[in-house]
């Protein structure tokens, strides 16, 4: 496993590399062999207003799939220890679903996704306009493979993000699925009509 340890507002000392390194070996220490690499970025808030200041963030690369994970608190070692937890608890269930693989079946966008209810976006209220920053801060890039909507459904379920970004087999549409604040899993489609109009991205 390769492990890569990167610091922001801290300077990462050896006592500090061999804790990370002893608690993500044995956070993937029964998926060695689908973890390639695992990146920890640590950082500390210098701004003495935000109470969990010490910033743990770890990203595991398992064939082909990114696993991630952050927790905050106001000690390094304990969002280490909290950090170190979620990963191996995302990584098992990454694995029990991989093995499960040749028995899912495909979802439509109105089926219940895991006990939990997949609505379309017209279902959301469609009177005021998303408002963009001024400036753009941040640019990613990503490879996006074609899956369905249960393959980003899954996705969006490793990343320890609220939405994911996909490029729809179905379609052939750059879709967004999403965590509503009620409960349940959103999906935000390019409507085909000339007429559409853009909606509520609010949850």
């Amino acid at each position: 496993m390769k492990l890569l340890i990167q610091g922001n507002n801290i300077a990462v000392t050896e006592s500090i590399h061999d804790y990370v390194e002893q608690k993500l070996e044995k956070a993937v220490k029964h998926f060695q062999n689908i973890t390639s690499k695992v990146d920890v970025h640590l950082s500390v808030a210098r701004n003495s207003r935000i109470e969990r200041k010490h910033k743990a963030e770890v990203t595991v690369f398992a064939n082909g799939t990114v696993i991630r994970a952050q927790e905050g608190s106001d000690n390094l070692y304990a969002s280490i220890d909290m950090v170190a937890d979620k990963i191996a608890r995302q990584l098992r269930r990454y694995k029990e679903k991989h093995l499960a693989k040749n028995a899912h079946a495909h979802i439509r966008q109105e089926e219940i996704v895991e006990g939990e209810e997949l609505v379309k976006v017209d279902e959301l209220n469609s009177d005021r306009l998303p408002e963009l920053p001024a400036t753009v801060v941040r640019s990613k890039y990503f490879a996006m493979p074609p899956m369905t909507t249960e393959e980003a459904l899954a996705q969006l379920q490793l990343i320890d993000h609220d939405f994911y970004m996909f490029h729809n087999s179905e379609s052939n549409e750059i879709n967004v699925i999403y965590s509503r604040n009620h409960g349940g899993y959103g999906l935000i489609q390019p409507r085909s009509d000339s007429n559409a109009r853009q909606g509520d991205y609010s949850h």
